[in-house]
């Protein structure tokens, strides 16, 4: 009898404690410090953030008045122009193509002002830049922004955005006030400016090239090497498992999949990811965005980079650096250029410069004077094989190249640049054309 208390009180302890333990493991909170939520892609800003209308913006200007040509490539001047034309309100935009016979013609004529961009432009992208009013405006390109200022004796202006490679016209207006006040401070003065010469390449196609001698200056730098480790951070997805090695000709980092290479000898930084699905086509206006967004995530506009051309076929996009004075600067390594092809959702190539131009030595600028169109013209005219048809731009510009070899010092020296059938290349000095040198 005494045996079975015992052995019932050892059962009650038993169960007591049993109980007792449960009920500590679920009332049991453990003392953990609070974990901060980890983003592996962290946001890196190697430059400030740009907005859409400091990177596509418009490289020339052209004033059609009497038969007769005027412009200017002057970054401040166009500057003003754009400023205008954002205070502007377009309205009831719609394709006028049909309804064209001759594109040339209309974008050409006396009374225009022709602003010109290197590149097609997706009008979803610029309305951060212009007030376009509606809710359905029509997807299209464009090139060319036409400002018609003999409509301003009617009741609205007309305005007129002109795609040269799809041979597209959109119609739009806006108030004749804003026509009249764009007439009195920027088209009844073009006289002042520059004076062009049409030249006719094919029954598309009119290129405008300066009448006289261009003075330009001749500059160069004290380049500034990017902070590469800057770069690992924003393109791999989780730094920390990136290898970093030193090759022959600079250092390459690795998470096995992607690679970042940067070469000292060409400055060229190089991000390939081939794990990004690419079997698909996107829109002109999501790949060019996307490509905006992507270099402002990390604030790669290292220098005066402006959007120059896309292909939605390759899923690619081409910025290029500008002089400040607003030519465009060329170098057959692609020193000059910020290059981005993309997969489905990722970037799966990513090719720029890993220097920028922050420190322009004065005591080096001098003054150089540049043959007008007519002598670089006639240069073309004379080469052998030469089809006017196969020339698509040709304009002043820039040769980005190290002043010597001991030297690390960036020169950018004025030259003639065109562009035939689909690749730039300079018009050397050395009798206007004596050597060529390829770019693309």
């Amino acid at each position: 009898m005494r045996y079975e208390k015992i052995k019932s009180g050892i059962l009650t302890i038993l169960v007591l404690g049993s109980i007792l333990l449960t009920w500590n493991l679920w009332t049991y909170q453990p003392n953990y410090a609070t974990m901060e939520k980890n983003n592996y892609v962290e946001e890196v800003t190697v430059r400030e953030k740009q907005e859409v209308q400091k990177i596509i913006r418009p490289d020339q200007i052209l004033f059609h008045v009497k038969g007769r040509h005027y412009g200017t490539n002057n970054t401040t001047e166009l500057e003003k122009v754009i400023k205008d034309l954002s205070r502007w309100a377009f309205f009831d935009i719609k394709n006028y193509s049909d309804k064209v016979e001759n594109i040339e013609e209309l974008t050409h004529d006396s009374g225009n002002a022709e602003i010109i961009f290197p590149g097609e432009v997706p009008i979803e992208l610029y309305r951060s830049v212009l007030t376009i009013e509606g809710k359905k405006v029509p997807s299209f390109n464009f090139d060319r922004i036409i400002i018609n200022v003999d409509s301003s004796e009617k009741e609205n202006g007309i305005v007129y955005f002109v795609s040269s490679e799809n041979q597209q016209v959109f119609i739009s207006h806006i108030s004749s006030t804003n026509l009249s006040e764009f007439n009195h401070d920027f088209y009844k003065n073009a006289t002042q400016l520059p004076s062009y010469f049409a030249y006719k390449a094919s029954e598309k196609r009119t290129i405008f090239l300066p009448e006289e001698e261009t003075e330009m200056t001749t500059y160069k730098y004290l380049p500034l090497t990017l902070n590469s480790e800057e770069f690992k951070v924003a393109l791999f997805n989780d730094p920390s498992f990136v290898q970093k090695s030193i090759v022959k000709q600079g250092e390459e980092y690795t998470n096995g999949s992607s690679k970042m290479s940067v070469n000292y000898q060409s400055n060229i930084l190089k991000y390939i990811n081939p794990t990004a699905e690419d079997n698909y086509m996107d829109s002109s206006y999501d790949l060019v965005k996307r490509s905006i967004d992507f270099v402002n995530e990390h604030g790669g506009w290292t220098d005066s980079y402006r959007f120059v051309s896309k292909s939605e076929y390759n899923r690619s996009v081409t910025f290029r650096l500008y002089s400040m004075d607003g030519f465009p600067v060329f170098n057959r390594n692609g020193l000059s250029e910020i290059n981005e092809e993309w997969g489905r959702d990722e970037i799966n190539k990513y090719e720029r410069p890993n220097i920028s131009l922050e420190l322009p030595l004065p005591t080096e600028m001098q003054k150089v004077k540049r043959p007008s169109g007519h002598v670089a013209l006639e240069y073309l005219q004379k080469k052998k094989d030469f089809k006017p048809e196969l020339l698509e731009q040709m304009t002043l510009g820039f040769r980005m190249e190290r002043d010597s070899d001991a030297n690390r010092l960036i020169l950018l020296e004025p030259a003639w640049f065109y562009r035939y059938d689909k690749t730039w290349v300079q018009i050397t000095m050395e009798d206007l054309g004596g050597l060529q040198h390829g770019l693309e």
